[in-house]
């Protein structure tokens, strides 16, 4: 990418201060879209349910009065829930709808001067929001100081973000949501087919790799216990950090997940915080193993597992 920005824009204290406001959107994004997505899935139903030629082809027979009025009994009910966006309708506390006010919103410093509670039903304010503020204050600065004043490091802070906003919502809801996972996935691809980050050679490569080889995981797992161990999501999430590293990432990428994943799925299980019938999801590690590979190197990431 050619130098079209002041150094001091891409400084790392710099960088700080833009992360602490794509924080406060990512929290935003971690809050409302799966929130759209459920949206999206119900009207879907809908559309299935009131599909009566899919149903005679299924079933052979034509569809019942019930499915009808299920259908739209089902679109009345999303027809009359308010408009949900990622911009509108402005933030409101969730226990009494006070719409929160500019100087409420201020990325870490508000939740300080509020206490961690809402200014009008005193409800607390989750301390989630100001540690992915923090997160991504931390992550941005690190990349800056990382790769040095140049506007490549822009992108990077995008992939960054992307991958805390998606760790935090597998964390939430067990999903890996493809209106993030797939644009990061083709913009890696397209960022080394521009050549702003490493070979296109190796980010195809790493792609398919990433994607084939928990593919391959998980299907063994499946055949040998009949149980599901992953989502497709995490296939898709680790073919994009493949396509953003590169095929030699991969391996330290999930050895380090695993080993993360798996001390803090045993201390939640130790704890009683592991509910009986509940698993840790697997994305927050694969992107947290991401996000270090990235900013330690590749070959220092290798180095780690004696093959550097």
């Amino acid at each position: 990418m050619g130098s079209f920005t002041p150094d001091w824009l891409l400084h790392p204290a710099t960088l700080a201060l833009f992360g602490l406001a794509i924080g406060s959107f990512l929290n935003v994004v971690i809050h409302r879209l799966p929130l759209m997505l459920e949206r999206q899935w119900w009207t879907d139903v809908v559309h299935q349910l009131s599909d009566s030629d899919s149903y005679r082809r299924l079933f052979g027979i034509g569809a019942p009065a019930s499915i009808a009025a299920t259908a739209g009994a089902l679109r009345s009910s999303i027809e009359s829930l308010p408009r949900l966006g990622l911009a509108r309708p402005a933030s409101r506390c969730p226990a009494c709808q006070h719409r929160i006010r500019p100087h409420e919103n201020i990325p870490i410093i508000s939740w300080l001067l509020l206490r961690g509670r809402c200014s009008s039903c005193k409800a607390a304010i989750s301390l989630r929001y100001p540690l992915v503020e923090l997160l991504c204050a931390a992550v941005f600065a690190a990349v800056g100081w990382r790769l040095g004043s140049q506007p490549v490091v822009l992108l990077w802070c995008a992939f960054a973000a992307t991958l805390i906003a998606l760790s935090a919502i597998d964390w939430d809801t067990t999903v890996l949501p493809d209106a993030l996972t797939l644009p990061l996935l083709w913009g890696g691809l397209l960022a080394a087919t521009l050549g702003w980050t490493i070979p296109v050679s190796g980010a195809v490569i790493g792609a398919c790799a990433g994607y084939l080889s928990l593919w391959a995981v998980y299907w063994f797992f499946k055949f040998a216990t009949g149980k599901e161990g992953m989502g497709y999501g995490d296939f898709k999430l680790l073919a994009t950090l493949g396509a953003w590293l590169g095929w030699q990432a991969l391996l330290p990428i999930i050895l380090i997940a695993s080993v993360l994943g798996a001390v803090v799925g045993i201390a939640m299980k130790i704890s009683g915080a592991l509910r009986e019938g509940r698993y840790v999801p697997f994305g927050p590690f694969l992107a947290g193993a991401g996000l270090l590979v990235m900013l330690a190197g590749t070959s220092t990431a290798l180095g780690w597992l004696g093959w550097g």
